[in-house]
This record gives C-alpha cells, sequence and structure tokens, in this order.
C-alpha cells in the first residue's frame, strides 16, 4: 500500500477527511493513523483511511489494527487495497474478530482475499474434523478444544464478511435483509461442524489414559450416539452467538454415552486458553435439568407419547438430528414429527401457548423491555410465537407447513391462505431487520445480546454495521416502526383475524339492542327475530372467554348465516353445534382463526337441514371446515381397515354396530358437508357413499361372525349390491339395493335358515336410529315372496327357468359389495351368462319394452306432474339406464366395454363403439348427471328424501343454495330440468321405442 509522493490527510486544521470516514475522536484518529502508517511503512495515509471509512466503528478498527501492525506490520502491508478494505470491515464492525486475528494473524491472508464465504454443511464438517485431527490422529482434552474454536472462528470471519459485504458501504448500502437466511443456515452448519467435532475430541479424550472417567474402547465400539439441535440451530437460522439448544440420544453403554455428552458440551464452552465459542443448553431435554442428560430412543419417544407438555412440542417443531450417528437422530425426528402435529388437540393446547408467551415478556427487567429486539413487545418472538402456533394449530392436517425454519413456515402460511400475503409480506420484512440488527449487535463482541443500544453512540455504529440507516436517528425510527408493526401483526394474527372481516362491516352492525336488533335481523333475512335474539343472547352472555369471542364474531356471522338459505334455522343449529362443543378449545380457536372454516360452518348449517341434523350428532366435525383434504372421503381400504379395528374391540355384536354406526354416521356427514361447501362433487360423493356403505356391511358381516353364538360359526354369505349401489352411483337419496348369496348347506332347511338368520340379524344391527339406513332386498328372485338368502345353485336354477327378462336387466348392476368375495366370483360366473346373453331375441326386446311402459303408467305417483318426476319421468334417470342396459343386453357379451355395472361408463362405451350418437350420448348424460344432483341436492336441503323437482319457492331456493346457484334464479333451475329432460326423452324414445319423427308427425314431414 506504499506509494511515496501522496500528501498526508487531515494536515492540522483539516480533520473533515476523518469525520467523513466515521471517526468520532478526529485528532486521536490522526495521530493514530499516523502511528499504523509507520508500522505498516506505508506513507499512503489516504489508502489507510479509505479502508476505515468502511468500519462501522473506525476509532476501535484503528486501535485494533494498530496493535496488529506492531506484530505483523510485513504481513498488513502486503495486503492489497481490496483485502485492506475487507480488514477493516470486519475488525471495525467485529472487534471481537480482530482479537482473534491478533492472536492467530497466519489467518488474515485467507479471510480478507475474498468478500467472505458461506461454507456449505460438510464443507464446514470436513474442515473442522481436519483441524481436530492434524495428522489423522485426533487431538485430545485442551489441545482439541483449541484446535476446534480456532478452526470455527476461522470459518465465522468468512461468514461474517459475506454477511457484512452484503450490505455493501454504508453511504450507498444496498439491503442485507435478502442474505439473511443463506447466513443463518451457514451459521448453523457452523454449529452442527462443531458438534460433530466435538463428538470427535471427546471419544479420543475419555479413550485416553488417565482421563476421567475413561471409556473402554468396547463401550465406544458399540455406542450409536446422536445429537439433536432444537431451536434456531435446528430451523437452521442460528444466530452469530446463541445458546446451543440440544438433546442426545443414545443406544448402547448409557455411562459412556453420558460422559461423551460432556465431554462435547465442555469441548465447545469450557474455559481454555482459546475462548468459549457458546453455551450449549440441553436443557429443552424430557424433564429439563432434573432428567438425565442422555436418553435412548424408545425413552425418548416414550416421554413425548405419555408426558410430554404443549411447550414442549412447540419446541419439537424445529428438531433436527445435527451431528454424530445421523439415523439414529433422524429416528427420533420422524417418531416425534407426528406427536408434533396432532398436540394442537390435546387440551387448552392454544391458551397454555399463548399463557407462556405472555409469561416470556414477564421474565424480562422493565428497564429491558423496550430495548429488547428478541424478547419485548414487537420483537423477534412476537414473530417466532404467532408462526410456531399457526404451524401447530393448522399443521396437523397441512403437510405444506411442516417446516422447521421462521421465514419457510411464514411463506407456506401465506400460500395455504392461513395469513394475509400483505401481513405475511411485512412479517418478513420485520423478521429480517431484526435479525440482521440482532446479528450485529452479537457479531461486535462475540457475546450473546439482543438489547439495542439505549445511547446515540451505540446506535450509530449499529446503523453503520447493519446498512440499515445512515446514523442513530434513522435508526431509531426504524426501530420504534418495525416494533410497532410487528406488535399490531402479532396481536391481528396470534389472537384475532377474523376481526379483520368484521372491521369491514357497517358501523351499524357492531351494536345490537332489542328493537334494532329485531328489526336489523328481519331486514337480512331472519324470519323470526325474536327467536334468533334468544339464540344470541345465549350464545353471547355472560363473561366466559367463550361468550366473549363470540360477541366479536356475532356480526360477521350474522352476515354470512344471511347469505343462507334458512338463517333462522342456521343460527339455532350453530347454537346447538356451539353448545356440543362448548368444553373443547380447538372449536373457539377455530372461530377465532380460522375466518374460512367459520364461514363454512355458517353456510353449511343455513343451507344444509341433512348436514346440520348429523353435525349435532357428531359436533367435533366442525374441524374439518378448516381444511379441503379434511372433507375428502377416506381411502376405502382405511375406512374398512377402521370399522374391522373397531368390531375386534369389541364384547359383541351389538357394542360393534354402535360404534360403526357412528363411524359410518361420521362418513355420511363428511360427504354432506363436503358437497354442501364446495368441495366434493357428485362423482367423488359417489364413491365416498359407496366406500362407506361397503364398509360398514362388511364390518358387521365381521361381526356377527365373530360374536356368533351356539356351537357352529355363522355361515360365510356374500352381499350383491344393486340398482345404484351395484353400480357405485349413489346419491344422498339413493337406497341401498342388495341380495344375498350363501353356499348351499347354508340356505338349509326349515323355516329359517343360518345364513337367513345373519342377514336378518345384519338388517337389525344396520337400524341406525339417528340416521335411517335401510337395506332393500327386493330386486331378490320372487321379490318379497322369495327367500331372503339362495345358494348359487338356487339362483342358478330360477334364472334358467322362471325369470323375466327384467331380473336379468337388474343383473346388469350386480357388483359384490361385502362378504365372501370369492362367493361373489361364483355367483357372477353364473350371472354373466345371464345378464350378457349369447342371443337377445326379438321376444326379449318386446319384453323389455312392455316393461318399461308399465313402469310408466303404474309407479309415478298419483297427482305427481310427470314432467318433475327426476326419476320416472320423460327424460329422467329411468330413461337413461334402462336404453343404456337395454344396450348392454344386446351387445354386452360381444363387446366387452360395455359388461360396466356403471350407467356412465357403459353409455359411454356404447358411444364409443357407435351403438349410439355421440351427441346424443352427451344429451342422455347431461339429464342423469342433472337429475341425479338435484336428487341429492333436495336431500341435503331438507333432509327429505324425494324424487321430484319441487314447485315451491322456498324447496327451490334450498336445491340452489347447497349447489351454490343464485337463489334468487330459481325458475331458471326448473327451465334447465325441462329442457335438458325433453332432449333426453327425445332420444330416449328414438333409441328405446324406436320412434321416428316421421312416424310420429307424418303430416308435418309430408
Amino acid at each position: 500500500m506504499t506509494e511515496p509522493g501522496v500528501s498526508r490527510p487531515g494536515r492540522r486544521g483539516e480533520l473533515g477527511g476523518y469525520a467523513r470516514a466515521g471517526f468520532q475522536h478526529l485528532t486521536a484518529a490522526r495521530e493514530g493513523l499516523a502511528d499504523l502508517a509507520r508500522a505498516l511503512g506505508s506513507t499512503d495515509e489516504l489508502a489507510l483511511l479509505d479502508g476505515l471509512s468502511a468500519a462501522a466503528d473506525p476509532d476501535t478498527a484503528l486501535a485494533v489494527l494498530t496493535r496488529i501492525a506492531e506484530e505483523e506490520g510485513p504481513r498488513l502491508a502486503a495486503l492489497d487495497a481490496f483485502a485492506w478494505r475487507r480488514l477493516c470491515l470486519l475488525v471495525g464492525s467485529s472487534p471481537a474478530l480482530g482479537e482473534f486475528l491478533y492472536r492467530h494473524p497466519d489467518l488474515i491472508d485467507g479471510i480478507v482475499a475474498r468478500d467472505g464465504r458461506l461454507p456449505s454443511g460438510d464443507e464446514a464438517r470436513d474442515e473442522l474434523l481436519a483441524a481436530v485431527t492434524p495428522d489423522g490422529t485426533p487431538l485430545v482434552g485442551e489441545a482439541g478444544w483449541n484446535a476446534l474454536r480456532i478452526g470455527y472462528r476461522a470459518l465465522l470471519a468468512g461468514v461474517a464478511l459475506f454477511d457484512l459485504t452484503s450490505a455493501g458501504a454504508h453511504g450507498a448500502a444496498p439491503d442485507p435483509r435478502p442474505a439473511f437466511e443463506a447466513v443463518a443456515a451457514a451459521l448453523s452448519s457452523l454449529a452442527d461442524a462443531a458438534l460433530e467435532a466435538a463428538i470427535a475430541v471427546g471419544r479420543a479424550t475419555l479413550l485416553t489414559e488417565g482421563a476421567t472417567p475413561r471409556v473402554a474402547p468396547e463401550k465406544f465400539a458399540d455406542l450409536r450416539f446422536a445429537v439433536i439441535a432444537m431451536g434456531k440451530c435446528g430451523a437452521e437460522e442460528l444466530n452469530v452467538v446463541s445458546d446451543v439448544d440440544v438433546m442426545f440420544i443414545a443406544e448402547g453403554d448409557e455411562r459412556a454415552a453420558t460422559a461423551l455428552a460432556r465431554e462435547v458440551m465442555r469441548a465447545i464452552q469450557d474455559p481454555a486458553l482459546e475462548l468459549p465459542l457458546w453455551q450449549v443448553d440441553p436443557n429443552l431435554r424430557p424433564e429439563g435439568r432434573q432428567g438425565p442428560l442422555v436418553r435412548t430412543l424408545s425413552s425418548m419417544l416414550s416421554y413425548y407419547d405419555r408426558w410430554a407438555k404443549a411447550w414442549e412440542f412447540q419446541a419439537l417443531i424445529k428438531a433436527r438430528a445435527c451431528a454424530g450417528d445421523l439415523a439414529l437422530g433422524e429416528e427420533f425426528v420422524a417418531g416425534t414429527r407426528p406427536l408434533v402435529w396432532a398436540s394442537a388437540n390435546r387440551e387448552d393446547f392454544v391458551g397454555s401457548v399463548q399463557r407462556m408467551r405472555e409469561r416470556v415478556t414477564e421474565h424480562i427487567a422493565p428497564e429491558e423491555l423496550p430495548l429488547q429486539i428478541k424478547l419485548g413487545p414487537g420483537g423477534l418472538r412476537d414473530i417466532e410465537f404467532s408462526v410456531q402456533l399457526l404451524q401447530l394449530v393448522h399443521g396437523q392436517h397441512d403437510e405444506q407447513l411442516q417446516l422447521r425454519g421462521t421465514l419457510p413456515a411464514l411463506r407456506a402460511l401465506v400460500e395455504d391462505g392461513y395469513v394475509a400475503r400483505s401481513d405475511g409480506e411485512r412479517l418478513s420484512e420485520h423478521y429480517r431487520t431484526l435479525r440482521v440488527l440482532e446479528h450485529r449487535l452479537q457479531l461486535r463482541d462475540l457475546r450473546r445480546t439482543a438489547l439495542m443500544p439505549s445511547d446515540d453512540e451505540g446506535r450509530r455504529v449499529l446503523a453503520r454495521a447493519s446498512g440499515l440507516a445512515r446514523d442513530a436517528k434513522e435508526l431509531s425510527s426504524l426501530w420504534d416502526r418495525v416494533r410497532r408493526e410487528v406488535r399490531e401483526l402479532h396481536l391481528k394474527i396470534f389472537y384475532a383475524p377474523l376481526l379483520s372481516a368484521v372491521a369491514a362491516l357497517p358501523d351499524e352492525e357492531f351494536v345490537l339492542g332489542t328493537a334494532e336488533a329485531k328489526a336489523r335481523l328481519s331486514s337480512i333475512g331472519f324470519l323470526d327475530p325474536d327467536g334468533a335474539s334468544r339464540h344470541l343472547a345465549a350464545l353471547t352472555s355472560g363473561p366466559s372467554r367463550s361468550a366473549k369471542i363470540l360477541r366479536n364474531l356475532t356480526p360477521v356471522l350474522l352476515q354470512w348465516l344471511a347469505l343462507g338459505t334458512d338463517p333462522d334455522f342456521g343460527l339455532l343449529a350453530f347454537r346447538k353445534v356451539s353448545e356440543a362443543n362448548r368444553e373443547a378449545s380447538w372449536y373457539l380457536r377455530l372461530l377465532r382463526d380460522g375466518s374460512l372454516a367459520a364461514e363454512r360452518l355458517t353456510m353449511l348449517l343455513a343451507n344444509s337441514k341433512y348436514a346440520a341434523g348429523l353435525l349435532e350428532g357428531y359436533p367435533e366435525g366442525v374441524a374439518w371446515l378448516e381444511r379441503d383434504a379434511l372433507l375428502e372421503p377416506p381411502a376405502p381400504e382405511a375406512l374398512l381397515s377402521e370399522m374391522r379395528s373397531l368390531v375386534s374391540r369389541r364384547p359383541s355384536a351389538q357394542s360393534a354396530a354402535e360404534r360403526l354406526r357412528r363411524v359410518h354416521r361420521r362418513e355420511i356427514l363428511r360427504l354432506a358437508m363436503g358437497r354442501v361447501v364446495g368441495v366434493l362433487d357428485e362423482d367423488a360423493v359417489a364413491r365416498g357413499l359407496d366406500g362407506a356403505h361397503t364398509a360398514l356391511l362388511d364390518a358387521l358381516l365381521s361381526a356377527i361372525r365373530a360374536h356368533a353364538g351356539g356351537e357352529s360359526e355363522a355361515p360365510e354369505i356374500a352381499l350383491v349390491g344393486m340398482g345404484r349401489f351395484g353400480g357405485g352411483e349413489l346419491g344422498f337419496a339413493s337406497d341401498i339395493d342388495l341380495i344375498a348369496v350363501a353356499r348351499g348347506g347354508a340356505t338349509g332347511t326349515g323355516p329359517v335358515s343360518p345364513a337367513a338368520k345373519v342377514v336378518t340379524e345384519l338388517r337389525t344391527l344396520v337400524s341406525d336410529p339417528r340416521f335411517p339406513v335401510d337395506l332393500d332386498f327386493d330386486l331378490r328372485p320372487e321379490g318379497k315372496n322369495g327367500p331372503l338368502v339362495r345358494s348359487i345353485d338356487s339362483y342358478r336354477s330360477y334364472y334358467e327357468r322362471w325369470s323375466a327378462t327384467w331380473e336379468a336387466q337388474a343383473l346388469l348392476r350386480a357388483r359384490h359389495a361385502a362378504g365372501d368375495g370369492s362367493l361373489s366370483a361364483e355367483f357372477f360366473a353364473m350371472a354373466d351368462p345371464i345378464r350378457y346373453p349369447a342371443e337377445f331375441r326379438e321376444e326379449q326386446l318386446r319384453d323389455v319394452r312392455r316393461m318399461k311402459a308399465r313402469v310408466e303408467g303404474e309407479r309415478l305417483p298419483q297427482g305427481q306432474d310427470p314432467a318433475m318426476h327426476l326419476k320416472l319421468g320423460p327424460g329422467g334417470i329411468s330413461d337413461v339406464e334402462w336404453l343404456v342396459q337395454l344396450l348392454q343386453l344386446q351387445h354386452g357379451a360381444e363387446h366387452p366395454e360395455l359388461r360396466t355395472v356403471s350407467t356412465l361408463a357403459a353409455l359411454s362405451g356404447a358411444s364409443r363403439l357407435g351403438l349410439i350418437d355421440a351427441d346424443d350420448a352427451a344429451t342422455l348424460e347431461d339429464a342423469w348427471r342433472l337429475a341425479s344432483t338435484l336428487r341429492s341436492a333436495m336431500r341435503l336441503w331438507n333432509g327429505r328424501g324425494t324424487d321430484s323437482l319441487p314447485r315451491d319457492w322456498r324447496d327451490l331456493a334450498g336445491i340452489a343454495g347447497v349447489l351454490g346457484l343464485p337463489r334468487d334464479r330459481t325458475s331458471e333451475l326448473v327451465e334447465r330440468w325441462h329442457t335438458v329432460s325433453r332432449r333426453a326423452r327425445a332420444v330416449f324414445e328414438r333409441e328405446f321405442f324406436g320412434y321416428r319423427e316421421d312416424e310420429l308427425f307424418p303430416e308435418v314431414q309430408a
């Protein structure tokens, strides 16, 4: 840096250059720079001053660098301008690292030759292990500790320099916050590597002669030892200097593991020639300081399964295997993950976490509270607690939230709709701001601190170090604004996010007086304002926590209820559900935190008496409204497994049936809720209903066999689904049609066969007083007059000798439903030639047409308008199904595409084969789907089954509400059905009866 002939800055009376460089003691700075120049043998004081101007605290940097120059002048003099500026930047922000370089000047060249470095986890681990094993043999005791700490601080200096250069120079500094996540991850990698190196030193130390205690080599040979990082290290967002929270897990000799854990801690934090790095804190372990330092994996998992408190599960969010036997550590993390995300279901979980957050604030000294970057109001802990609570509450149902880091979790909360995007972005920015300030404070002296300086000089230095402000005043303004906004956002997200919806309502809706309230209730759609007022009083009166929350939410809940078809019924149902969930803390949390769930609940209750009735019997189902995935039906295999498991744990078929019916009702409720709120379509509902009914029947048969009385066990039977159940095309208004098959001996002789007893008991056990489930066996041979159960041979004999064509037609929908699958397979082997005949004769065609005409003439209820009948009326479900089944009878033997129990699949197959025009097939499908949808919607609306489209405006509005259609355009709903059904009827008459327009209206054609 020596360039002769360059004049010295700051001649007597000309100290402005020192002031512009950031010096506070100008005369001392001028004299100190001269001393530094002499130590370096340099006459270019301007170059020296230019480098020092990059320092956050040039006065301190000058003093430290002068000390180094006095010992290592030639080394510093050899640095180019780039390296000199980087050295000044580092020492000016961290005098502690300057002192480290004073002790180890041989590291200077490698550190300042570039703009810092962020080592990967593997790089950091390899370099620190190399530092403690210089010749391939691990160092022991303090020698190993010192080597570890020197290597760590050398890497830390590179990370710090990278962080500082990302902020740039003070005058025109780019934003340092975007680099925060990468820097924090690198600091976490350094901590991981330090722990790994400490394990190596600890093992070597304990194997040394004279070690206390000394561990035999064979004990270590069999020892598996893992370190679990918790807190910020676990989340890979560590500070420059912070306690590193850990837990130790081991499999093997307990004493050896405990001794190793203590040596690991000593290597990092005990006094030695090289200063300690940071505190290793194992107190988040089970039972804290009172518990054993090291536990086995099974002991850990047992504790969390049986004894852990809410805060311990919150701490486990960030748990990560970081050193030692990583496979063992990952076993622990994987084993506790389900417990972490299920912990929100524990009693008073949300309340306990909130109280813990308040207790943290209470333990801060009053004089420190306004200065706390981490724990004070508006500090880092507000953001972290808000994010973690929302993760725990919603993460049990949303795997996207199961993240360790605060910022990744906050981004996921925004993307999944739990936090408003603007709120999330502001919180993220403020979190980075606070963390940058915290890093710069800790970097200065390499000590743990989170206190904002109270003096202007301290804040001036922090402003220069962070690049976030130009001076102390600007930094103070930034600090005040960030704290205020963080606290506001914390309160909003942590305590009452639904209030933002309330705030958007007109002012008049905040105060509901007596007469005014009734008038307001009438004006928004309540037909019985007196009754509504009573329900509101019951919900919101009193000093209880639930009443307070509901008082806050009443305006927006009323608005949502008023959007439904029957707000009076909705409010009554809401009261019943709220009273049923009175003791459930999650329910109030759901109303307060989950605006989507609360809105869905009110929409559901005001639009569906069917769902509301089921929900009254299973009020905990409200929780499903939080996430779409919870409204999806479970996999049939999972549901069947759950029901069979219930059977195995019950002492009798009757007690098993009670639990099975409850599970069945639960799944029907899930489907109804999913359909009404728009998560499920009719196809998904059909699959869900099929799975629920099939699992119930199969599990009940298992219960009957498992608990059969008498000497012989109950015979195996098979239940064959028929009609829409057989076709897998159920709606909420559909019957469950079945026939039963047994092996020859089970049908027996005498008044009641053993198999018939099983079916009779099945019909008894399936009967549910809360939710009627009727099994219809009337499609069996000889109908109600025939045996309830037949053998394969009996069925074969009947169908070959006596059956009518329509009975073969009914077999087209036959499908195994429950019971003995092999028996069903035998039945279908017998039935296939009957339902897919090799030849379909003309007389059989006439039989089918004659029977269809008879059904239309006799089965349509008297007084019903055929045009409004969705099932038997012109263009209705019956028309479509009979036409499709005729095509299957005629061509099924020849074309495998038609050998399906599904109406729509068969229709699609017929279209592909050219048996029906594609446009005609689309017309028939539209009519079938619309009729099926309207039938289900009617059941969902009023809980009653009907096959006719109603004429009453309120019922039509109810159907529209269920389907998410405008309730003021019900006439369009009727017109749509008439249009679709007329087109479908025209196709049906042409393709089924063979009518042609020229035959029907010859005079028109002429």
